[in-house]
């Protein structure tokens, strides 16, 4: 990573906020908050729509101003811990991790407005 890049992370979390969402499922809901261990990082859960009440936790770490990477943290399920290696957990949290990616991408006037 270069050294001097450096992020305004209350920022970023206010422009996740107000764009993800558009990415994702209207009847999915988003909570964007700073990695407090990682200024480079913040914290996304996601709730599933539906009766199956999936919360999804992702780290998503800023490499540089044009790069990320999302990492699957935890799968709850009406608030207790569920298997991440079922073909119907990795298939959900395959397409929210390309609903993070894309919403990277738009946020580029944020990370890298040179």
């Amino acid at each position: 990573m270069s050294q001097d890049f450096q992020l305004n992370q209350n920022q970023l979390v206010d422009a996740w906020q107000s764009t993800l969402p558009s990415v994702l499922h209207p009847s999915d809901r988003a909570l964007v908050v700073a990695d407090e261990a990682d200024s480079n990082s913040i914290r996304i859960n996601i709730g599933t729509a539906g009766r199956q009440a999936y919360s999804f936790d992702f780290q998503c770490t800023y490499k540089d101003a044009r790069e990320v990477g999302v990492q699957l943290v935890d799968v709850e399920r009406d608030g207790r811990s569920v298997d991440e290696h079922t073909d119907v957990i990795q298939n959900l949290a395959g397409d929210y991790t390309r609903h993070i990616h894309e919403c990277a991408q738009s946020l580029h006037d944020v990370t890298d407005p040179s």
